[in-house]
């Protein structure tokens, strides 16, 4: 898949409505502002960011009817990737040892925490061997 342009705040909220509702038909505009809990949008707003986001590549528009349906074209879970893959690549060399060293230092972690990080180093190196 080609590499898309970063989402704005405002997008990444379409976007977080969008991945919310089921993808196997699309949404109408109404349903994705259904998403949002509080300080919705004008319907205005919302469809220029749908437009804008069409254009981006981020989202499949189809006419069915009278009704526009949007169809986001990439998962959250890809577009985390990708982004992380970004912020590696830019900010720590392309190192994922340094990018995890550096948030382990930054955030404040319980020992819950930690323990949960290292089960998780822990089954991952059990699926390598």
């Amino acid at each position: 898949m080609k590499a898309r342009k970063q989402l704005t705040k405002a997008e990444s909220q379409v976007m977080d409505a969008l991945w919310a509702l089921p993808t196997e038909h699309g949404a109408t505009s109404a349903e994705v502002m259904e998403q949002y809990a509080e300080l919705k949008p004008a319907m205005t707003t919302l469809l220029t960011f749908l437009k804008r986001l069409t254009e981006k590549g981020f989202v499949r528009t189809e006419k069915h009817g009278k009704l526009l349906y949007f169809t986001p074209l990439i998962s959250r879970e890809e577009y985390t990737r990708q982004r992380m893959a970004e912020v590696k690549d830019t900010f720590f060399g392309g190192s994922l040892r340094s990018l995890i060293s550096f948030f382990v230092r930054q955030e404040s972690l319980d020992d819950d925490q930690v323990d949960e990080l290292v089960n998780i180093i822990r089954q991952k190196k059990t699926l390598n061997d």
